[in-house]
């Protein structure tokens, strides 16, 4: 039985390099050859227990690759291709995906867990931290990478790019829009751009250390606060004059930005959730206005499907906005356990880690 090299959960706290067998490959599947992978926030809230996966499967959910083995009812497609596949691979079938949902598919296709939609590699089935993953419903999910562009330049369509848009996508952004994104980690980084893409005039960026907010200003960001140096919320509040923002993104996932995300919005504006919270979240009733400001709160996970995925590298090719910034670092899989350690604890400058099998 032929072998491959996996990263997988063991128990919380520990994430390890195993051997596992390459899967076999079904009817509507492809075997990809893994040549570029990353690490997700979401895979470190796996690696400390906070989100519940089974013991023993390989973690990750973006895949850079080659196809190796294509389903035999899968066509418009050949072995040796390049391409990627979204984090979220859904197989269009459920009520919820044919009613415009497709991220949360999974959730009445039997594939997950209700909260989680869709997303299936790294969660219920064996994600892309490996040598070899299977796409399912590949015909569905496998996006062909345009010529000319690296693995570095479309790492981030997977997940980080589809989830920062989707953000302001939900907060539906418009022409001369006001808006605050909190938090300018990679998620963060891509909502600025998407909300720079969808029209918004001035963009306020938030974060705690200088590089990011240095980065932010290059994808789009007007205002850059630091909220070491000051309070964010008070900052916004004076440079709107009072008025508050039309679109707040949150895109850390803790009680904190989502409340100062609530207390700089205009009433009638929206709140666009993206973070993965490992506890409940309180709706201050002064921020939300005793319900009669109407203030509306969206979440997102990250669209998948190859339209979504053409539609990011078309993106990435028109170098409209340059992604290339948020790979800071580059690991062999051999290294995965380092690299999950360099990333979870935020050492040197970390965005994203290119992981190479």
């Amino acid at each position: 039985m032929a072998m491959m090299k996996a990263a997988v959960f063991i128990e919380p706290g520990r994430i390890e390099l195993v051997d596992k067998p390459i899967p076999n490959v079904g009817v509507n599947d492809a075997l990809i050859r893994i040549t570029t992978t990353t690490i997700c926030g979401t895979d470190v809230h796996i690696l400390k227990g906070e989100y519940p996966v089974a013991k023993g499967l390989t973690v990750g959910h973006e895949p850079v690759g080659i196809i190796e083995k294509l389903g035999s009812s899968v066509v418009g497609y050949q072995e040796g291709q390049r391409v990627i596949a979204g984090a979220i691979c859904p197989s269009f079938t459920s009520y919820a995906c044919q009613a415009g949902s497709p991220s949360q598919d999974g959730a009445q296709c039997g594939h997950g867990y209700q909260a989680s939609g869709g997303w299936r590699f790294g969660n219920t089935i064996d994600g892309t931290q490996a040598e070899y993953v299977l796409v399912p419903d590949a015909q569905a999910n496998l996006a062909p990478i345009p010529d000319g562009l690296t693995d570095e330049q479309v790492l981030m369509c997977p997940d980080i790019m589809s989830t920062g848009f989707a953000g302001a996508e939900a907060g539906k952004i418009r022409i001369g829009d006001t808006v605050a994104v909190f938090a300018q980690g990679p998620i963060g980084l891509c909502a600025t751009a998407g909300a720079k893409l969808r029209g918004a005039t001035t963009i306020f960026a938030v974060d705690g250390i200088e590089q990011r907010l240095k980065i932010s200003r290059h994808m789009g960001a007007d205002v850059t606060v630091n909220f070491r140096n000051v309070n964010p919320v008070e900052e916004i509040m004076r440079l709107t004059g009072g008025r508050g923002v039309d679109v707040a993104i949150e895109a850390l996932g803790l009680q904190s930005t989502f409340e100062s995300a609530l207390r700089v919005l205009r009433p009638g504006g929206i709140l666009s959730s993206l973070g993965v919270y490992s506890a409940d979240l309180k709706i201050p009733l002064d921020a939300f206005g005793a319900g009669l400001a109407e203030k509306q709160i969206a979440n997102s996970l990250c669209p998948g499907g190859k339209e979504r995925m053409r539609r990011l590298l078309a993106v990435v090719a028109s170098k409209r906005v340059d992604f290339s910034a948020l790979v800071t670092h580059t690991r062999t899989l051999d290294d995965i356990v380092e690299a999950y350690d360099l990333f979870a604890n935020q050492r040197d400058g970390v965005l994203k880690i290119a992981i190479k099998p």
